[in-house]
């Protein structure tokens, strides 16, 4: 399905111009010389049109961010009260209000200005660069960061590259580029530098020209920016492309508590409204009592709490090399259950030796390693550890002599359902086809073998030894790649993916990658951790099971890319999950699997940093990529890991449940203590002769309440709720809700008996006692029972807050209480409390606490709450 950007796809000129140009005409327009530019005009360039950076990277005002956090359900509500407070005459209750939407909005703010600022920093420390080549002394290729492009720029592109801006090719070779995420086409479109008539205006039409965002599949080229930054066709439509936030499960749970809570208010406000009016007689007061309860049932700190514990996740997983690319993906981090990787890097060292060069006979073999030189060497797509491994070959030096008698002619790039790669070279007097790739690709577009100059037919007796030969070598943990060579006809100097047939095959080369020593801990780790790991990989199954012997990863069931490709999406959902090892995958089979898995009900996190990695990465709840992947990957990915280590991974694992946690705590908290209080307000409205708090005490219990909650983000988390994945499961909050709030409004009710019966504060001129002595115990017993409602334990003894969280419940505590006793007591119509009423209720506060101690440890246990 297209996307919908018909409205903005008509091209700049700048571009189409340039459609039915040549090379040449294109260079000359653009005022660029072949050898790229020079320093000077480089600089001119970007002092005229700035930096390649599109305007969505742009960080938003604070006037802006004010905006968007005021724009919130719940602040809108609390505005709403304050307006009503104002044209009531109630003054100081408006002020209370505001001053509360003040503290949520200032720290929210501030904190995502803080974590703005931090995730900069560490985006900077991921690093996307373009290949171009500049004029100076000697025209060479460089990496220059993305942001430095200026038009004009002379762009190499090979797989797995991004398109860094608008260009007009001026060379390519067997170019495909995934356009998707502009026309929303699953397929790659060919591209190529020739002059092109054009005949239609939508962005599919144009054959030479790449768009800034798409990237290259496969194939080689070259082209000349044009149009750079928000000029750039991906520029004009970033606000609609790139800035879509898709909202977690967490985002969306988030939500739907905010909004039970407004629906909650919208049915209490009215029912105590008209209680207390009716039974008071005083409508006006009736209306600011309900107004005030209203603000108290407000959860209008969870943005805030949510804002700061996740800034703060961020900052504490960068302090363990993981950057966080996009906050609202830590939550996911903390619930994902399975853990889909590559091998390569992962479970092995990413450090590739060339061990053996054979024939087919399994001798040593000069010839084998020489043709394998000459591929590596003039294959220009995407270098990867196995070309680096044979141009840093011991014998390097004089192979690189060797390759300086060649010159290369053309080459058929690598692709993933090939699986093989060729290169043209002419030396020695004879044109060459030189391939290499895996071995059962090359073996079946060869029809002869060659060993020691003397060529022979492969038959099926050749080929069955060959196969054994490397799946010993593979069951040894070695990596085979065959070497194939064909003449070409003296005139020919290209070649095509139709030459790649009647090969000869001289041999093959042997890498070894050994796995970490580490990646048996870390998968112990994860698994400790309730997260299971899978292995996704392109290789075969053979030498991947060797490595996940050796990394003590269980492998009980294998399935390969033929049977993915074979299964429907439901047979594909129930197999996936008792399969450890998904070997010889095609890249949109990483993807399939993931998204079974998925329907199977996980939370899926992948690993992967190469070409063939970005749909998984896409497909995934969490993306996790590596600071030296491929672009596609590092772009693809939600967090990115400056050390490709599963231990690393474990640890942000542990991040993500933290901040789930102290976000959990603040609901849990929230929820009961409203449903309490629901049964609190009703049943005194409806028994006594005055209003049993203040609108301005509630305000004030509120505002009190909101302060001490400020530091759950620096809670502590129990070591054991850090085992298990963590999801929003409004169930277990319900639950909760439903047994802890009316606890505290049993006990409620008790301060009201005491205050009634036993201080004789029954009537109206006894008022100010009940509603000071219910202020105390409303705001003592809330505000401290966060300590035992945060942890499964028994609180301050098998565990204790953290001390920011001891400190502010101490202090609103004490405040509260010296409210009382303060000059401004009058004015909030708190009088003196009776002596004995303190050992009271810290009796009272004290058989609270063991009560909810005691239903809250019986809930863990009958409903498996965390």
């Amino acid at each position: 399905m297209k996307r919908d950007f018909q409205h903005k796809d008509s091209l700049p000129a700048q571009l189409t111009e340039l459609v039915d140009c040549t090379a040449e005409q294109v260079l000359l327009r653009l005022g660029v010389s072949s050898g790229g530019l020079a320093p000077d005009e480089v600089a001119r360039r970007r002092e005229q049109f700035g930096p390649n950076r599109v305007a969505h990277e742009k960080q938003a005002t604070v006037l802006r961010q004010l905006l968007q956090r005021l724009l919130n359900p719940l602040n809108i509500l609390l505005l709403v009260l304050a307006s009503l407070s104002t044209l009531m005459g109630d003054q100081e209750a408006a002020v209370l209000i505001a001053v509360m939407v003040i503290l949520s909005l200032s720290l929210s703010v501030l904190q995502e200005r803080k974590s703005d600022t931090a995730a900069k920093k560490l985006r900077a420390m991921v690093h996307t660069t373009a290949t171009v080549v500049r004029a100076g002394e000697t025209a060479q290729q460089r990496e220059i960061p993305l942001e430095e492009l200026v038009p004009g720029d002379l762009v190499h592109l090979c797989a797995g590259d991004l398109i860094p801006a608008d260009l007009r090719l001026i060379a390519a070779k067997d170019l495909f580029v995934n356009q998707a995420a502009l026309t929303g086409e699953a397929l790659p479109a060919e591209k190529h530098a020739a002059p092109q008539t054009i005949t239609a205006t939508n962005l599919e039409s144009f054959n030479n020209l790449c768009f800034m965002g798409t990237t290259v599949v496969s194939g080689t080229a070259t082209g000349v920016v044009v149009l750079t930054g928000c000029r750039a066709y991906f520029g004009r439509v970033a606000d609609v492309i790139a800035c879509q936030r898709v909202d977690t499960s967490f985002d969306r749970g988030a939500t739907r508590f905010a909004w039970l809570m407004i629906r909650f208010i919208l049915v209490m406000t009215p029912l105590v409204f008209v209680i207390n009016g009716v039974t008071k007689g005083d409508w006006l007061q009736a209306l600011l009592f309900a107004s005030a309860v209203a603000v108290g049932l407000t959860p209008e700190m969870l943005p805030m709490i949510v804002t700061v514990n996740l800034a703060k996740g961020a900052l504490a997983m960068s302090n363990r090399q993981v950057i966080v690319k996009r906050l609202n993906s830590i939550q996911n981090f903390g619930a994902m259950d399975v853990l889909c990787t590559d091998k390569t890097g992962t479970l092995t060292q990413n450090r590739v030796i060339l061990q053996k060069h054979v024939d087919l006979f399994e001798r040593d073999s000069r010839e084998v390693l020489e043709y394998a030189y000459l591929n590596s060497r003039y294959q220009s797509g995407l270098h990867n550890l196995l070309d680096e491994a044979v141009l840093q070959h011991p014998e390097a030096q004089a192979l690189a002599q060797l390759s300086a008698g060649f010159r290369k002619l053309d080459e058929v790039p690598f692709d993933f359902e090939r699986r093989r790669m060729s290169v043209a070279v002419e030396g020695r007097g004879r044109r060459q086809l030189i391939c290499k790739g895996a071995v059962e690709e090359v073996s079946s577009v060869c029809a002869t073998g060659r060993v020691d100059g003397e060529t022979f037919p492969l038959d099926e007796a050749h080929l069955a030894r060959l196969r054994t030969t490397v799946d010993d070598l593979n069951s040894d943990g070695f990596r085979v790649i065959a070497i194939a060579v064909k003449d070409l006809p003296a005139g020919r100097d290209t070649c095509v993916l139709q030459d790649e047939s009647e090969l000869t095959l001289l041999g093959y080369i042997a890498f070894l990658d050994p796995p970490k020593e580490s990646a048996g801990r870390a998968i112990a780790a994860l698994a400790s951790h309730g997260v299971s790991v899978k292995v996704l990989t392109g290789d075969n199954e053979i030498i991947s099971r060797k490595i996940c012997r050796e990394v003590n990863l269980p492998v009980e069931r294998v399935m390969l890319g033929s049977e993915v490709a074979s299964l429907t999406a439901e047979q594909l959902r129930e197999s996936v999950a008792n399969v450890q090892l998904f070997a010889k995958l095609a890249p949109m089979q990483k993807a399939s699997v993931i998204a079974a898995l998925q329907a199977g009900g996980h939370v899926v996190g992948f690993l992967g940093d190469g070409i063939n990695d970005g749909p998984a990465l896409k497909a995934a709840d969490v993306g996790i990529s590596v600071d030296t992947a491929v672009d596609i990957a590092k772009e693809s990915a939600d967090i990115i890991l400056l050390e490709k280590s599963l231990l690393v991974l474990d640890q942000g694992v542990t991040e993500g449940r933290k901040v789930f946690g102290n976000v959990i705590k603040y609901i849990r908290m929230g929820a009961s203590s409203n449903f309490g209080n629901m049964f609190s307000v009703l049943g005194a409205s409806a028994w006594l002769p005055f209003l049993p708090m203040l609108p301005i005490q509630v305000l004030v219990n509120n505002l009190l309440y909101d302060i001490s909650q400020t530091a759950i983000p620096t809670d502590t988390v129990d070591a054991e709720y850090l085992q298990k994945p963590r999801r929003w499961e409004i169930g277990n909050i319900a639950r909760f809700m439903v047994y802890i709030g009316p606890i505290s409004s049993l006990f409620d009710y008790l301060t009201f008996g005491m205050l009634f019966f036993l201080f004789g504060a029954r009537t109206p001129a006894q008022a100010s006692l009940f509603q000071t002595g219910w202020f105390v115990e409303s705001l003592l017993s809330q505000t401290l029972i966060i300590h035992v409602l945060r942890t499964r334990h028994l609180a301050f003894i098998h565990s204790r807050a953290s001390l920011p969280l001891m400190l502010t419940t101490s202090v609103v505590c004490v405040l509260g209480i010296g409210l009382v006793y303060s000059p401004l007591a009058p004015a909030l119509g708190f009088v003196p409390l009776p002596l004995p009423y303190w050992p009271l209720l810290a009796a009272s506060l004290i058989a609270y606490f063991i009560l909810t101690h005691l239903v809250k440890t019986w809930l863990h246990r009958r409903f498996a709450l965390e």
